[in-house]
């Protein structure tokens, strides 16, 4: 069975679309919370973090982020909990990206569907990367593909997200764009969060990771890991400029992750106006733009209904290509 990396980069790459949240006023949280549905260390956990701290200091919240970390289920967990508990809760954000839609769109999450919660808006996209440790000998990636289509039980991949799963997805792309023919193959071991994944990759139980540019970053220049390769069509600006893209490499694949949130599918009306605004506001700040460049977040700006419509096609762009790679009938 071949993975068509057409249709895998048409899922995968879509940034560039722009919409502008309303205005709204009227609702402040009282006890503003965001669920960050994996442990430390991970994009999940940075959405959280960063957001909350950017929006106490552009001074569109006047009290401190609360960050729970939910871990388990590749986000399910979190889901179920925000669906089964907290439906009407207007003080809760989630931390969402691709891996929430990639879930979703595979049935992962059981008895759940992305029509139960409100989607937000989106902070940016996040570009993956497939990394090893520092002291690696593998020198690029042909030379890791190269490993895994000569013996596919010698190497193991680490991500942060499950089987199937938007980390998972992305090394996948890379294999079947180098001619890796049968892509379940590849030996992905998951963990909850990239946080966990590249301990593990710096433990030795694993040979490679795969995730994205901004839960790599911290690993890279602490001179723990060293990217292989960015899936970017070009290289990225400033201090990411020296990261080799698949593609200069001979391997045409391409792999963006969104980030965003989603608010409880009751949440009121009023209050889900009032912070798809303050998101709007933040990604149209200055201090916001920088903050894209120093972590390697490429523009993807959508609230509202127009991040509604954007998750549910790539939900079904998602299932369309599960099925061909045989996760889901």
């Amino acid at each position: 069975m071949i993975l068509k990396a057409s249709r895998l980069a048409l899922a995968a790459a879509v940034l560039g679309v722009s919409a502008l949240g309303a205005s709204a006023e009227g609702f402040t949280p009282e006890n503003p919370e965001c669920i960050a549905p994996a442990n430390p260390g991970g994009g999940w956990d940075f959405t959280c973090r960063q957001v909350g701290k950017s929006l106490q200091d552009l001074g569109l919240l006047d009290k401190t982020v609360q960050v729970v970390n939910l871990a388990g289920g590749g986000g399910g967990v979190a889901f179920a909990e925000v669906v089964n508990k907290r439906g009407d809760d207007n003080d809760l954000i989630v931390a969402a990206s691709t891996a929430t839609a990639t879930r979703l769109a595979q049935g992962a999450y059981p008895g759940n569907s992305m029509d139960q919660v409100r989607w937000l808006a989106t902070i940016g996209a996040d570009y993956g990367v497939i990394a090893v440790a520092a002291d690696s000998e593998i020198a690029d990636l042909p030379a890791l593909l190269d490993q895994i289509k000569n013996d596919p039980t010698a190497v193991s991949v680490a991500g942060g997200s499950a089987v199937g799963g938007w980390d998972h997805l992305k090394v996948l792309i890379a294999a079947n764009a180098y001619g890796i023919e049968d892509v379940r193959t590849v030996k992905y071991i998951a963990f909850d969060g990239g946080g966990e994944a590249v301990t593990q990759l710096l433990a030795g139980s694993v040979q490679a990771f795969t995730g994205d540019i901004s839960e790599a970053k911290g690993f890279v220049d602490s001179g723990d890991i060293r990217v292989l390769a960015v899936l970017s069509p070009d290289r990225l600006p400033g201090e990411f400029a020296d990261f080799p893209t698949a593609k200069e490499q001979g391997v045409e694949a391409i792999g963006a992750n969104w980030r965003g949130f989603y608010a409880p599918g009751n949440m009121s009306d009023e209050a889900y106006d009032a912070w798809v605004a303050k998101i709007a506001d933040l990604y149209a700040s200055d201090s916001w733009k920088e903050t894209m460049a120093v972590n390697g977040l490429a523009p993807l700006d959508l609230q509202g209904d127009a991040f509604q419509s954007f998750v549910s096609d790539s939900v079904a762009q998602i299932q369309a290509i599960s099925k061909e790679i045989g996760i889901i009938k």
